[in-house]
């Protein structure tokens, strides 16, 4: 123990009187006279009032100290909150490298020389950021009790010397998956370490400065091969975090890009209002003659919640008041919002689209169908990336937009299957129709999924690091990458197809913002590993559900015909992930594809079918047909193989000629075609003579132009399917 610490006595008080002392626990009665002594004289030092600086102690490990810094003494974020607090303040770093917060730990804080100057400084404010070394396997499996008692014991013992102290506790930073023994045990253990660290919050009244949420996402600020300590640019939004906490100078009122004029609110769900604002002060937020008011929290993010609406296209208005200042947002509308989501062949622009110009130049700004469409700062395009590409890509401030009216300029650079579709269901359905577009080209799915949804999966996890040498993504997409990032300064340089990337740099910014449903078109830049995205997309589906806290429909776009071996596996995959993700539909393409083009123009039949879909399912309208034919079932009847399937009435061919697509696999692993028919809304297949049938396929080529469907003119799925 240090000497400081031996000096003490305990002396248990009231819950009541902790939060009277702002954080501090205990009342310590002098022991020694040695410590009486060093009280005197401290008090015998002659400062006037006005000089007095408010002393500030940063404790803690290797992160405050600045460990892999270049130069600690100036670069550590108590050195820069030094320099952000100014001449009334005075900044100490007391970080000891490696030291753990448990007292029986492999190298504990409070047997530091740090902790005894801590404690000599005699603090106004500790901010105390410790935990993550305890998480050793030389500390947590055996020690894990005490961790609650000795922050307890170390927030007493600082206490002690200034029972007025403000004390902040912080979250643990994050430890990336590069980390060596990241799954094997620091996940786990990290996470009950941050549970725990919120109790002690909670018990002792203190400050709480939420490191994690600042940092989870940002890899590219803590790039040392432990995975801990921020680098350069972590330190400094270190301490930015920090300053910002512990002064509550978020710099005033902001609110969420999603809100701007023009917007459409999701009806019949409670509507969120969210943004940052200075700490402690209040946030009115007045809509459709009601008024929200909150106090912003220290960590100066606010929200406020009205009530559930029903659609009205009448136009309404939005005024936020704080500190003096006033926003307003106005010919705002209530309806559906739908969410238009994944690679090129979404983000392809009417402007680009067959019929597309035409369309855009008859559109009405007085249709209730407003467009939000997030531009990405830099296209995925074959040209390496500038500074300030990179630079916003590292900063996550990589996407823009504002709502917009259903004019020729909106309509041009909007998605065309989005815009075919919201068209639609806005004629249908005479309510307003909100579309937001967030699309990325070329971007594979694990791009679009949650850091801590892939952190907790084992099968996963292993992709967060080093991805760009990595069989998660497809060859393309990283020679893509390396063109794009040419001129990277850092292997850790953020990016589109960076797993977690799309998510963080856009769909985290809007999961408070209610919405219908989503429509995706998304594989292309997954098309060569249909097995792993099918387990891929179950998790990509629950974690957006997750996201949002309600299971909204999802609805998606099967690949269409293109030569480009194992397209017809992965249609096949999309086909059978229809019977394991709930609430969900397929719109099949197969018939519109390109042979050589991956970017076919003609979007307006994919809308439309898409618009039928959701029309059928979600909005009820049973008279619509909402799918092509989707096999069920295939059954041996003697020299003959019978096919059902759902969607079947009026079962035909599109060109009036003889049934074609259809082959068997045979039990000696080759596909002979054969001849079909349809009868009764059912499909035969002809087995050979000689032939024993394993399977049954149709549409099996990468590129196909197989020709069932169904009255409806909508073509059947690709399938293969074992016979019975």
């Amino acid at each position: 123990m240090t000497f400081l610490s031996k000096s003490l006595k305990w002396q248990p008080v009231s819950a009541k009187t902790k939060l009277a002392f702002g954080g501090c626990l205990s009342f310590l009665w002098l022991k020694t006279s040695v410590f009486l002594f060093l009280l005197f004289l401290e008090f015998l030092q002659p400062m006037s009032a006005q000089d007095k600086k408010i002393k500030i102690a940063c404790i803690g490990n290797s992160i405050t100290y600045g460990y892999t810094l270049p130069d600690p003494a100036t670069q550590s974020y108590p050195a820069l909150l030094q320099k952000k607090m100014g001449s009334g303040y005075e900044v100490k770093n007391f970080g000891h490298s490696g030291a753990t917060l448990m007292r029986m730990g492999y190298n504990p804080y409070y047997k530091t020389k740090e902790f005894a100057e801590a404690l000599a400084f005699h603090p106004d404010i500790a901010i105390i950021c410790l935990g993550v070394n305890d998480t050793d396997p030389r500390t947590w499996p055996d020690y894990k009790d005490d961790f609650i008692p000795d922050y307890n014991w170390l927030i007493d013992t600082l206490c002690s010397v200034n029972a007025k102290m403000k004390i902040y506790v912080c979250s643990l930073m994050p430890v990336f998956t590069a980390h060596p023994r990241f799954m094997a045990s620091t996940f786990t253990w990290y996470w009950e370490a941050q549970k725990k660290i919120r109790q002690v919050v909670k018990i002792n009244h203190t400050g709480f400065i939420d490191l994690y949420s600042y940092f989870f996402n940002r890899p590219n600020l803590i790039t040392d091969k432990w995975t801990l300590h921020p680098n350069k640019q972590g330190a400094e939004r270190m301490c930015k975090v920090i300053y910002e906490n512990i002064t509550g100078n978020f710099g005033g009122l902001k609110l969420a890009d999603i809100f701007t004029n023009n917007m459409v609110l999701q009806r019949d769900k409670p509507i969120h209002v969210w943004g940052v604002a200075n700490a402690g002060t209040v946030v009115k937020v007045s809509f459709d003659h009601q008024i929200e008011t909150t106090a912003t929290p220290s960590d100066g993010k606010w929200v406020v919640t009205f009530p559930a609406m029903r659609a009205s296209a009448d136009p309404r208005m939005m005024t936020i008041e704080n500190e003096g200042r006033k926003i307003g947002y106005k010919n705002i509308l209530i309806g559906d919002v739908w969410l238009c989501s994944g690679q090129s062949n979404m983000y392809y622009f009417m402007a680009g689209a067959k019929g597309g110009k035409e369309v855009a130049a008859k559109a009405d700004p007085n249709e209730n169908l407003r467009l939000f469409k997030y531009v990405p700062f830099a296209e995925t395009n074959d040209v390496p990336w500038d500074s300030l590409d990179m630079a916003k890509a590292d900063d996550l401030d990589f996407f823009h937009g504002i709502w917009k009216l259903n004019n020729e300029a909106a309509v041009d650079e909007f998605s065309a299957v989005g815009y075919w579709f919201g068209k639609k269901i806005q004629q249908e359905e005479h309510i307003p129709i909100g579309l937001i577009e967030l699309a990325v080209g070329g971007s594979p799915l694990i791009s679009w999924l949650d850091r801590i949804t892939l952190e907790k999966d084992p099968l996963f996890e292993p992709a967060l690091y080093g991805w760009r040498h990595s069989d998660y993504l497809m060859a393309w997409c990283r020679e893509r990458a390396d063109l794009n990032l040419k001129y990277a300064q850092s292997p850790f340089q953020r990016y589109s197809y960076e797993p977690c990337f799309n998510f963080e740099a856009g769909v985290a910014k809007i999961t408070k913002f209610p919405i219908k449903g989503v429509i995706w078109y998304q594989g292309e830049s997954d098309a060569e590993n249909p097995e792993l995205y099918s387990k891929l997309f179950l998790v990509f589906v629950k974690d957006w559900r997750s996201s949002w806290g309600y299971d909204f429909p999802l609805y998606y776009v099967q690949l269409p015909s293109i030569m480009r071996p194992s397209w017809n596996h992965f249609r096949n995959m999309q086909r059978k992930l229809l019977k394991v993700v709930p609430n969900s539909g397929m719109v099949i393409t197969s018939d519109l594809g390109d042979s050589m083009n991956v970017h076919y123009p003609d979007k307006k039949p994919v809308g439309l079918r898409m618009a039928d879909l959701v029309l059928h399912d979600t909005y009820g309208k049973e008279d619509i047909v909402p799918t092509g034919p989707l096999v069920t079932d295939a059954g041996k009847k003697r020299n003959e193989i019978e096919i059902s399937l759902l969607y079947n009435k009026g079962l035909k061919t599109s060109d009036n000629k003889p049934l074609i697509g259809f082959k068997i696999l045979n039990d000696k692993g080759y596909f002979v075609p054969v001849k079909a028919v349809v009868k009764d809304d059912k499909v035969f297949v002809e087995i050979p003579e000689g032939e024993t049938v394993e399977k049954v396929v149709y549409g099996w080529n990468p590129f196909t132009r197989a020709n069932l469907v169904n009255g409806a003119g909508l073509p059947a799925s690709t399938f293969m399917i074992k016979v019975k």
